[in-house]
């Protein structure tokens, strides 16, 4: 081999190794991109003899690893109150009410209201595990879908709610049945 093949090998070699390197470093977040949630949809449930409902179901943890289960709903036609009940494992945990849902996004915050006692499904539940809270204040508010953190007094201190969340709950406003 003479010597401009040997520069021309060693070339092409470090070419071959730069579009390694490149590949490497865009290939985590291609992969990102892939595992990404889906985009936000709320369900449609309905019974025979009610209207229906729109819902968004979500399990999320808080600081303490505890899970809890957050579902915003809607009953009837867009522009009715928009209800969001937290419910922790019977026997783990004890609600107690009305207890205002603490709620922080950046330097905003909120006091949502807990209408639990409303609910008359809830009111007869021995079980004290789940919690309502009018949403309507919160999404009034929020013009954009960013991340939240909420704190209920005596249960948990800080539960994230990831963007794609909000954005569920605020479908739910304008979703139609």
């Amino acid at each position: 081999m003479n010597r401009f093949q040997r520069l021309l090998q060693k070339g092409l070699q470090a070419l071959l190794a730069s579009l390694l390197l490149a590949l490497l470093l865009l290939a985590p977040p291609a992969a990102l991109f892939l595992l990404a949630p889906p985009a936000a949809q709320a369900q449609l449930h309905s019974d025979n003899n009610s209207p229906p409902v729109m819902r968004s179901i979500e399990s999320l943890r808080d600081l303490d690893y505890q899970s809890w289960q957050l579902v915003a709903y809607r009953e009837g036609p867009p522009g009715g109150p928009l209800i969001l009940r937290i419910v922790g494992y019977p026997g783990k945990v004890r609600l107690d009410h009305p207890t205002a849902l603490r709620v922080k996004s950046g330097r905003q915050h909120w006091d949502l209201e807990d209408v639990t006692l409303a609910n008359p499904q809830l009111l007869g539940d021995g079980r004290a595990a789940a919690a309502e809270f009018d949403l309507a204040p919160l999404l009034a508010d929020l013009k954009q879908d960013r991340p939240l953190r909420l704190a209920l007094n005596g249960v948990f201190v800080e539960l994230p709610v990831p963007p794609f969340v909000v954005e569920e709950w605020r479908s739910l406003a304008k979703a139609k049945a």
